[in-house]
Protein backbone atom coordinates (compact mmCIF):
# COMPACT_ATOMS: atom_id res chain seq x y z
CA UNK A 1 0.00 0.00 0.00
CA UNK A 2 1.61 3.41 -0.83
CA UNK A 3 0.45 7.21 0.00
CA UNK A 4 -0.69 7.52 -3.71
CA UNK A 5 -2.91 4.57 -3.77
CA UNK A 6 -4.58 6.28 -0.19
CA UNK A 7 -4.86 9.34 -2.12
CA UNK A 8 -6.52 8.00 -5.42
CA UNK A 9 -8.53 5.85 -3.29
CA UNK A 10 -10.02 8.71 -1.19
CA UNK A 11 -10.34 11.66 -4.00
CA UNK A 12 -12.20 8.36 -5.77
CA UNK A 13 -14.17 7.90 -2.72
CA UNK A 14 -15.21 11.35 -2.25
CA UNK A 15 -16.96 11.61 -5.89
CA UNK A 16 -17.66 8.29 -6.54
CA UNK A 17 -16.52 7.97 -9.96
CA UNK A 18 -13.74 7.55 -11.29
CA UNK A 19 -13.02 9.75 -14.37
CA UNK A 20 -13.83 13.17 -12.13
CA UNK A 21 -11.47 11.81 -9.50
CA UNK A 22 -8.62 11.10 -12.83
CA UNK A 23 -9.68 14.80 -14.05
CA UNK A 24 -8.52 16.34 -10.56
CA UNK A 25 -5.86 14.42 -10.11
CA UNK A 26 -4.53 14.73 -13.49
CA UNK A 27 -4.26 11.29 -14.19
CA UNK A 28 -5.52 8.89 -16.90
CA UNK A 29 -8.86 6.73 -16.28
CA UNK A 30 -6.70 3.64 -16.35
CA UNK A 31 -4.35 4.51 -13.90
CA UNK A 32 -6.51 5.20 -11.17
CA UNK A 33 -9.11 2.11 -11.87
CA UNK A 34 -5.24 0.27 -12.10
CA UNK A 35 -4.88 1.86 -8.49
CA UNK A 36 -7.69 0.88 -6.64
CA UNK A 37 -7.58 -2.83 -7.53
CA UNK A 38 -3.97 -2.65 -7.21
CA UNK A 39 -5.26 -1.94 -3.59
CA UNK A 40 -8.12 -4.00 -3.38
CA UNK A 41 -6.71 -7.45 -5.00
CA UNK A 42 -3.80 -7.09 -2.46
CA UNK A 43 -5.08 -6.88 0.46
CA UNK A 44 -8.68 -9.44 -0.52
CA UNK A 45 -11.08 -7.00 -0.46
CA UNK A 46 -13.63 -4.97 -2.66
CA UNK A 47 -14.13 -1.10 -1.56
CA UNK A 48 -16.41 0.08 -4.24
CA UNK A 49 -20.02 -1.97 -4.88
CA UNK A 50 -20.15 -1.45 -9.09
CA UNK A 51 -23.65 -1.28 -9.88
CA UNK A 52 -23.61 -0.90 -13.85
CA UNK A 53 -21.41 1.75 -15.40
CA UNK A 54 -21.13 3.20 -11.90
CA UNK A 55 -19.25 2.53 -8.29
CA UNK A 56 -20.74 3.13 -4.70
CA UNK A 57 -18.48 2.99 -1.62
CA UNK A 58 -19.60 0.04 0.42
CA UNK A 59 -20.06 -0.65 4.08
CA UNK A 60 -15.72 -1.60 3.60
CA UNK A 61 -14.85 0.83 1.82
CA UNK A 62 -16.34 3.55 4.09
CA UNK A 63 -14.83 2.13 7.12
CA UNK A 64 -11.06 2.17 4.96
CA UNK A 65 -11.84 5.82 4.10
CA UNK A 66 -11.92 7.10 7.85
CA UNK A 67 -8.46 5.28 8.18
CA UNK A 68 -7.05 6.58 5.13
CA UNK A 69 -7.43 10.52 5.49
CA UNK A 70 -6.58 9.94 9.04
CA UNK A 71 -3.09 8.59 7.39
CA UNK A 72 -2.81 11.51 4.47
CA UNK A 73 -3.60 13.81 7.24
CA UNK A 74 -0.60 12.49 9.35
CA UNK A 75 1.88 12.99 6.38
CA UNK A 76 0.61 16.44 5.72
CA UNK A 77 1.64 17.11 9.44
CA UNK A 78 5.00 15.33 9.10
CA UNK A 79 5.14 17.61 5.61
CA UNK A 80 4.35 20.88 7.41
CA UNK A 81 6.73 20.11 10.30
CA UNK A 82 9.63 19.70 7.81
CA UNK A 83 9.29 22.98 5.99
CA UNK A 84 8.47 24.47 9.53
CA UNK A 85 12.51 24.06 9.79
CA UNK A 86 12.92 26.67 6.97
CA UNK A 87 10.94 28.95 8.96
CA UNK A 88 8.57 31.02 6.68
CA UNK A 89 10.51 31.13 3.54
CA UNK A 90 8.77 27.83 1.98
CA UNK A 91 5.58 25.62 3.14
CA UNK A 92 1.67 25.51 2.67
CA UNK A 93 -1.38 26.52 4.60
CA UNK A 94 -4.43 25.39 3.78
CA UNK A 95 -7.36 26.96 4.49
CA UNK A 96 -10.93 26.35 3.87
CA UNK A 97 -13.95 29.16 4.85
CA UNK A 98 -17.57 29.11 4.24
CA UNK A 99 -19.23 31.07 1.23
CA UNK A 100 -19.87 34.08 2.54
CA UNK A 101 -16.51 34.79 4.34
CA UNK A 102 -14.83 33.33 0.96
CA UNK A 103 -16.43 35.86 -1.26
CA UNK A 104 -15.31 39.20 0.12
CA UNK A 105 -14.11 39.14 4.25
CA UNK A 106 -10.90 36.74 2.77
CA UNK A 107 -9.41 37.83 -0.06
CA UNK A 108 -7.97 41.46 1.53
CA UNK A 109 -6.62 38.59 4.53
CA UNK A 110 -4.55 36.52 2.16
CA UNK A 111 -3.58 39.34 0.02
CA UNK A 112 -2.12 41.10 3.33
CA UNK A 113 -0.84 37.55 4.27
CA UNK A 114 0.68 36.98 0.93
CA UNK A 115 2.32 40.58 0.94
CA UNK A 116 4.11 39.22 3.91
CA UNK A 117 4.92 35.26 3.93
CA UNK A 118 5.47 35.50 -0.70
CA UNK A 119 7.11 31.87 0.06
CA UNK A 120 3.90 30.22 1.44
CA UNK A 121 1.86 28.66 -0.63
CA UNK A 122 -1.54 29.28 -0.40
CA UNK A 123 -4.49 26.29 -0.68
CA UNK A 124 -7.74 27.88 -0.50
CA UNK A 125 -11.19 25.79 -0.47
CA UNK A 126 -14.77 26.54 -0.31
CA UNK A 127 -17.68 24.86 1.60
CA UNK A 128 -20.67 25.47 3.71
CA UNK A 129 -20.55 25.80 7.19
CA UNK A 130 -20.55 21.89 8.06
CA UNK A 131 -18.67 20.82 5.09
CA UNK A 132 -15.74 23.84 6.65
CA UNK A 133 -16.24 22.39 10.30
CA UNK A 134 -15.94 18.39 9.09
CA UNK A 135 -12.81 19.41 7.13
CA UNK A 136 -10.93 21.01 9.94
CA UNK A 137 -11.65 18.09 12.19
CA UNK A 138 -10.63 15.41 9.63
CA UNK A 139 -7.34 17.44 9.14
CA UNK A 140 -8.26 17.56 5.50
CA UNK A 141 -6.55 21.51 6.53
CA UNK A 142 -5.60 23.74 8.89
CA UNK A 143 -7.61 26.29 9.09
CA UNK A 144 -11.34 27.04 8.59
CA UNK A 145 -13.17 30.89 8.54
CA UNK A 146 -17.29 30.04 8.90
CA UNK A 147 -19.94 32.67 9.55
CA UNK A 148 -21.58 30.78 12.60
CA UNK A 149 -20.26 28.73 15.19
CA UNK A 150 -20.03 25.09 14.13
CA UNK A 151 -18.95 22.87 17.04
CA UNK A 152 -16.54 19.65 16.36
CA UNK A 153 -14.69 17.59 18.43
CA UNK A 154 -11.20 18.56 19.36
CA UNK A 155 -12.04 21.89 17.31
CA UNK A 156 -11.43 25.37 18.96
CA UNK A 157 -13.82 28.16 17.65
CA UNK A 158 -12.46 32.07 18.11
CA UNK A 159 -14.48 34.80 16.96
CA UNK A 160 -12.50 37.18 14.77
CA UNK A 161 -15.01 39.50 12.78
CA UNK A 162 -18.52 40.33 13.06
CA UNK A 163 -20.96 40.46 10.15
CA UNK A 164 -24.67 41.50 9.96
CA UNK A 165 -27.09 39.65 8.17
CA UNK A 166 -30.11 41.78 6.51
CA UNK A 167 -33.24 40.82 4.25
CA UNK A 168 -33.11 41.72 1.17
CA UNK A 169 -36.20 42.35 -1.57
CA UNK A 170 -36.16 42.84 -5.38
CA UNK A 171 -37.07 46.86 -6.37
CA UNK A 172 -41.03 45.09 -6.78
CA UNK A 173 -41.13 43.90 -3.91
CA UNK A 174 -44.02 45.41 -0.78
CA UNK A 175 -41.73 45.75 1.55
CA UNK A 176 -39.57 48.11 -0.58
CA UNK A 177 -42.23 50.80 1.32
CA UNK A 178 -39.60 51.69 4.23
CA UNK A 179 -42.23 49.77 6.59
CA UNK A 180 -41.29 48.55 9.57
CA UNK A 181 -41.54 44.76 9.40
CA UNK A 182 -41.12 41.79 11.94
CA UNK A 183 -40.26 38.77 12.22
CA UNK A 184 -43.79 37.84 12.66
CA UNK A 185 -44.76 39.46 8.90
CA UNK A 186 -42.31 36.57 7.68
CA UNK A 187 -45.64 34.53 6.66
CA UNK A 188 -46.04 37.31 4.07
CA UNK A 189 -43.86 36.94 1.46
CA UNK A 190 -42.40 33.99 -0.48
CA UNK A 191 -38.64 33.29 0.56
CA UNK A 192 -35.10 31.70 -1.35
CA UNK A 193 -32.91 30.29 1.14
CA UNK A 194 -29.45 28.97 1.05
CA UNK A 195 -29.41 24.79 1.49
CA UNK A 196 -29.22 22.75 4.95
CA UNK A 197 -25.52 22.90 6.70
CA UNK A 198 -24.75 26.60 5.47
CA UNK A 199 -24.05 29.18 8.49
CA UNK A 200 -26.76 31.54 5.92
CA UNK A 201 -29.82 28.71 6.98
CA UNK A 202 -28.54 28.41 10.41
CA UNK A 203 -28.99 32.23 11.32
CA UNK A 204 -32.55 32.36 9.17
CA UNK A 205 -33.66 29.38 11.30
CA UNK A 206 -32.06 30.68 14.39
CA UNK A 207 -33.62 34.21 13.91
CA UNK A 208 -37.42 32.70 13.34
CA UNK A 209 -37.37 30.17 16.31
CA UNK A 210 -35.92 32.77 18.75
CA UNK A 211 -39.57 34.18 17.51
CA UNK A 212 -41.52 30.69 18.24
CA UNK A 213 -42.01 30.35 14.26
CA UNK A 214 -41.36 27.44 12.26
CA UNK A 215 -39.87 27.26 8.28
CA UNK A 216 -43.21 24.88 8.07
CA UNK A 217 -44.40 27.93 8.90
CA UNK A 218 -43.25 29.98 5.89
CA UNK A 219 -43.47 29.76 1.70
CA UNK A 220 -40.23 28.86 0.83
CA UNK A 221 -40.24 28.86 -2.70
CA UNK A 222 -36.28 28.00 -3.50
CA UNK A 223 -33.29 26.26 -1.90
CA UNK A 224 -29.98 27.07 -3.34
CA UNK A 225 -26.60 25.97 -2.93
CA UNK A 226 -24.90 29.40 -3.59
CA UNK A 227 -25.53 32.74 -2.97
CA UNK A 228 -25.21 33.99 -6.44
CA UNK A 229 -28.59 32.78 -7.92
CA UNK A 230 -29.95 33.83 -4.74
CA UNK A 231 -29.28 37.18 -5.38
CA UNK A 232 -30.46 36.62 -9.05
CA UNK A 233 -33.67 34.96 -7.63
CA UNK A 234 -34.44 37.84 -5.25
CA UNK A 235 -33.72 40.17 -8.10
CA UNK A 236 -35.99 38.60 -10.35
CA UNK A 237 -39.20 38.62 -7.43
CA UNK A 238 -39.28 35.64 -6.90
CA UNK A 239 -39.33 36.02 -2.54
CA UNK A 240 -37.00 37.86 -0.03
CA UNK A 241 -33.91 36.20 1.69
CA UNK A 242 -31.49 36.87 4.43
CA UNK A 243 -27.59 37.57 3.33
CA UNK A 244 -24.89 38.84 4.64
CA UNK A 245 -24.26 43.10 4.54
CA UNK A 246 -21.29 42.32 3.04
CA UNK A 247 -22.40 40.21 0.26
CA UNK A 248 -25.65 43.10 -0.34
CA UNK A 249 -23.95 45.64 -0.15
CA UNK A 250 -22.50 46.17 -3.72
CA UNK A 251 -26.13 45.25 -5.21
CA UNK A 252 -27.89 47.83 -2.99
CA UNK A 253 -25.62 51.17 -3.35
CA UNK A 254 -26.62 49.82 -7.29
CA UNK A 255 -30.63 49.66 -6.53
CA UNK A 256 -30.72 46.35 -7.45
CA UNK A 257 -32.15 45.07 -4.20
CA UNK A 258 -33.40 46.52 -1.10
CA UNK A 259 -33.30 46.33 2.45
CA UNK A 260 -36.38 45.80 4.39
CA UNK A 261 -36.74 47.56 7.27
CA UNK A 262 -36.53 44.52 9.74
CA UNK A 263 -33.82 44.32 12.76
CA UNK A 264 -30.66 43.31 11.35
CA UNK A 265 -29.04 39.74 13.12
CA UNK A 266 -25.67 40.66 14.26
CA UNK A 267 -23.47 37.43 13.10
CA UNK A 268 -19.92 36.34 14.40
CA UNK A 269 -17.15 35.12 12.08
CA UNK A 270 -15.35 31.90 13.86
CA UNK A 271 -11.61 30.54 13.02
CA UNK A 272 -11.40 26.71 13.21
CA UNK A 273 -8.22 25.51 14.69
CA UNK A 274 -7.75 21.73 15.66
CA UNK A 275 -6.84 21.63 18.79
CA UNK A 276 -4.79 18.34 18.97
CA UNK A 277 -2.83 18.50 15.53
CA UNK A 278 0.35 19.89 14.67
CA UNK A 279 0.15 23.31 13.95
CA UNK A 280 2.34 24.81 11.43
CA UNK A 281 4.26 28.22 11.63
CA UNK A 282 2.25 29.04 8.29
CA UNK A 283 -1.22 28.38 10.03
CA UNK A 284 0.38 30.35 13.56
CA UNK A 285 1.13 33.78 11.27
CA UNK A 286 -1.84 33.63 9.43
CA UNK A 287 -3.80 33.45 13.20
CA UNK A 288 -1.88 36.06 14.56
CA UNK A 289 -2.17 38.32 11.19
CA UNK A 290 -6.12 37.72 11.81
CA UNK A 291 -6.37 38.26 15.43
CA UNK A 292 -4.59 42.11 14.78
CA UNK A 293 -8.08 42.77 13.50
CA UNK A 294 -10.13 40.89 14.83
CA UNK A 295 -13.61 42.58 15.39
CA UNK A 296 -13.30 44.12 12.12
CA UNK A 297 -15.69 42.92 8.96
Amino acid sequence: MTLEQLRIFVEVAARQHVTRAAEYLNMTQSAVSAAITALETRHGVTLFDRVGRSIVLNRTGQLFLKEAQQVLASTKAAEAALMDLSGLMHGELSIIASQTAAAHWLAPKLAAYRKLYPGIKLNIGIGNTVETADAVMNGKTEIGLIEWREDRRGVSARQVAIDEMIVIVGRGHPWTDGKPRSIGDFRQTPWVMREAGSGTRHAFESMIEAEGLSLAELDVTLQLPANEPIISAVEAGLGATLMSRILADPLLKSGTIVEAAIKPLPRPFFLLRHEERYRSKAADAFDAMISTVAGAP
